[in-house]
Parts: structure tokens; C-alpha cells; sequence
């Protein structure tokens, strides 16, 4: 599912600054402990100066520090060696009655000489941070400063970003608006950002290369029509001469009214293709409210004569007046094909039923006992069986005007043995 890029950046900032304040908070940590020991190691030198120095002038000391008390340290005697003087340094834990735990403690272990040529083995101790209380309130302060520095960041996209994206946003809004063949249906926004401002750029070259194309298909489609339609209207007239020609046999006669019908329908195929373009490339984009029970009514009484030709029956029922702001002539269009299909595929005394409220309009009419695959009968060229004849493109046009119209959309049913259409409002 797509995010918007506020979101998509804060996501990934928010998970970047926890990785880089987590890395940060472990090295930070040790180069924090490292000083300390450091400095607490200097500390414990420094005593073993003093302590040997005073065990020195005053032998009575050793004597009297055999045990840690009071200054936390003790000497013992040890056997000579050659790192006698040697520092070493070590880590315990010892029991503090204060606390009635056990706290970490860093001793010093050393040795040296005392005014009598005696060994002595000296350790100073001293008590140091406890790790895991000094980790607990390290990772709390952190926890705060990650959740203030994540606060932060969604302020400054919420109040900021969003200022910087408006002219984008506004951007795509244009677009959406924009029409072929309508130069002032897209404005570009103007902007103080560098990329917004190329972006406009771009847009309107791209506009202008479509417009120029689209001017090119509309002018070849024009001309294709009418350099078509003019041959085959004088192939048609001269086909009726020869059809009035009394010396022609009637295989002749048969085969020239074959040929007529051909034409006719290829007449009918370059309309169909040339309206289909025309609604693709949306040529038909003044829009007003158009009432579709007026309009069935008077389609009606036109196509009155082919459904009577059928013995039909033609029942309309209206629940409410179905309203939709589109192209008036594409609404025409739209019901004509609709009612077309329902007249011509339907059985000979048959029923077409028309329902209309202010949500939708159902054209149902009887014929073949079975449902049409809705898969295909909105594809172009698709014919069924009951008519090899047809261009397989009257649904095809009324599926290219509904996908052109806002707020409408067409489904196929069969119920009951009836095949109905339903334009129905998008909300």
C-alpha cells in the first residue's frame, strides 16, 4: 500500500536515528567507562606513592595495615621477584552493609621494599559506578532523547514539509483537471523550490508534445473518416444501379446485395471507430445535467418502429429521476447503443423493462437463455453468436463513455432469464 513521502520519510528517519543513537549509546558507553577506569586507576597510583612513601618513613604502617579498614587498603609480606613494583589492576565485587548488596570495587595489587629490605605485597581499593544502574539511567536518557528527537521531526515535516510540498500536491491536482484539446485546463503552480519548478517545466513540455500529437491523430482520424466514407458511398450508389439492372441473373443479384450489406457495415465500422477515438482522445468534454428519463423517453419513441417491427413490449418503470452531470451527447449516444442492444438481441416478442431511480437505471431485456460472459461483451470486436454480422463494438462504446464520465459505472447481470444492463452513480 503507498504511503505519502512525509510518511515515508519519517518511518525511515525514525528507524535510522534509532540505529545511529543505538550505535552511539554503546561507544559512547565504553569511551565513558574507559575514562573512568582511567581516571580512577590514576587515583589508586597516586595512593600507592603516598602509601609506600609514608610505609617508608613510618615502618609502624605495615605493621597496622594488615587488614583493609578505615583508608581501604592493606599490606602483607610476599615473597621478592623481579615485578615486584609491578601495577596491576582488578575488578570485585564486595558487600557494602550500607546497601546490603555487593558493589563493584577497583583494586590496585602492587609491591615494594620496605626501610628493612622486607617484600610487601600492597592492594588499594576503591569503589567505582555501578555498570548496570549507570546503563539503566544511560538507556532512559536515551529512550527521552529519541522519543523528543522523533516528536521533533514529525513537527517539522507536519508544519514545514507540508509547506514545502504544497506546490506538488497542487501539481497533481492540476494534472488531474487536465483535458486534451483544453490548454487552460492545467496551470502550473509556482514554486521557490528548484525541483518543483523544473518539474513544471517538464510537465508543460510533455503537454505541449501531447497536444501536438493528439491535434496530429484527431486531423489523420478526421480525414481517414472522410476519405473513407466518400469511396464507399459512391461503391454503394453505383451497387444500386447494378441492382436495378434487369439482364442480371439473381446469383448476380444475390451476390451484388452480399456486397452492398459489406459496405454498410464497413460504413458503420469506420463511424463506430472514428466515435470510438473521439471519446478516447475526449473530444466531448462540455458537460451539463442531463435528465436520462427525458432522454429514454424521447430515444423510445425514435427506436419505436424497430421494436415494434419485433412485436416487443417496452415497459418503463420510474422509481425517480436518474440525474448525472456529463457530455449530452455522449448520454445519448450511451442510451441509444444500450437500447439498440436490448432491441437487437432480443426474441421475437420479447419484453425490454427500464428502471430508473436516482441511483441507477437498468435497461433489462429477454433473449438467449443463457448469460453473456462479462468478461468479454465490453471488449472491442467481441461478437457473440447471435449475431455474425455485428461489429462487435456498441458495448465497446458504452463501456469507453462510462470509463469517461465521473461518478458512473456499468455492470451486466442475468436474472430470471433477463439480460440486464445497470448504470449505477459512483459515490
Amino acid at each position: 500500500m503507498a504511503i505519502s513521502v512525509r510518511n515515508y520519510t519519517n518511518r525511515y528517519l525514525a528507524f535510522a536515528i534509532l540505529i545511529i543513537m543505538a550505535v552511539w549509546a554503546l561507544l559512547f558507553y565504553a569511551l565513558l567507562m574507559d575514562e573512568v577506569y582511567d581516571n580512577i586507576d590514576d587515583g589508586l597510583k597516586n595512593q600507592k606513592i603516598e602509601i609506600i612513601r609514608e610505609a617508608f618513613n613510618d615502618p609502624a604502617l605495615i605493621n597496622n595495615s594488615k587488614e583493609f579498614g578505615i583508608n581501604q587498603f592493606r599490606i602483607s609480606n610476599t615473597t621478592p621477584s623481579e615485578d615486584l613494583d609491578k601495577n596491576k589492576f582488578s575488578r570485585k565485587l564486595i558487600y557494602m552493609p550500607y546497601d546490603e548488596e555487593e558493589e563493584p570495587y577497583r583494586i590496585l595489587t602492587t609491591g615494594f621494599y620496605g626501610k628493612d629490605g622486607q617484600a610487601y605485597l600492597l592492594e588499594i581499593r576503591t569503589s567505582t559506578v555501578e555498570e548496570d544502574d549507570f546503563l539503566i539511567n544511560l538507556a532512559i536518557s536515551l529512550s527521552v532523547l529519541y522519543l523528543v528527537i522523533v516528536i521533533s521531526i514529525l513537527l517539522i515535516n507536519h508544519f514545514v514539509l507540508r509547506k514545502a510540498w504544497r506546490p506538488f500536491k497542487d501539481t497533481l491536482v492540476n494534472l488531474n483537471q487536465y483535458r486534451f484539446a483544453d490548454d487552460k485546463s492545467f496551470n502550473p503552480i509556482k514554486s521557490q523550490v528548484k525541483e518543483f519548478e523544473e518539474l513544471n517545466l517538464q510537465i508543460n513540455r510533455m503537454i505541449d508534445r501531447n497536444e501536438q500529437v493528439f491535434n496530429d491523430q484527431k486531423r489523420f482520424l478526421e480525414n481517414a473518416s472522410h476519405e473513407l466514407q466518400t469511396p464507399l458511398a459512391i461503391s454503394i450508389g453505383k451497387m444500386e444501379l447494378l441492382l436495378q439492372d434487369a439482364d442480371l441473373s439473381e446469383a448476380q443479384l444475390i451476390k451484388l446485395s452480399e456486397a452492398k450489406q459489406s459496405l454498410h457495415r464497413m460504413v458503420a465500422l469506420n463511424k463506430s471507430l472514428l466515435m470510438l477515438s473521439r471519446i478516447d482522445n475526449n473530444q466531448y468534454n462540455k458537460e451539463e445535467e442531463v435528465n436520462f428519463n427525458e432522454l429514454l423517453k424521447m430515444l423510445l419513441e425514435e427506436f419505436k418502429e424497430l421494436y415494434t417491427y419485433k412485436n416487443l413490449k417496452v415497459n418503463m418503470l420510474e422509481e425517480g429521476t436518474f440525474l448525472l452531470s456529463m457530455n449530452p451527447d455522449l448520454a445519448t449516444i450511451l442510451i441509444s447503443n444500450l437500447l439498440r442492444n436490448a432491441i437487437k438481441y432480443n426474441k421475437e416478442g420479447g419484453e425490454i423493462t427500464i428502471l430508473t431511480n436516482s441511483e441507477r437505471l437498468i435497461i433489462s431485456n429477454t433473449g438467449l437463455n443463457e448469460a453473456l460472459n462479462p468478461n468479454y461483451i465490453f471488449e472491442r470486436f467481441h461478437k457473440g453468436s447471435q449475431d455474425s454480422h455485428s461489429n462487435g463494438l456498441g458495448l465497446s462504446i458504452v463501456k469507453s463513455i462510462v470509463e469517461k464520465t465521473n461518478d458512473l459505472s456499468i455492470a451486466y447481470a442475468f436474472e430470471e432469464g433477463n439480460h440486464q444492463f445497470i448504470l449505477r452513480k459512483v459515490k
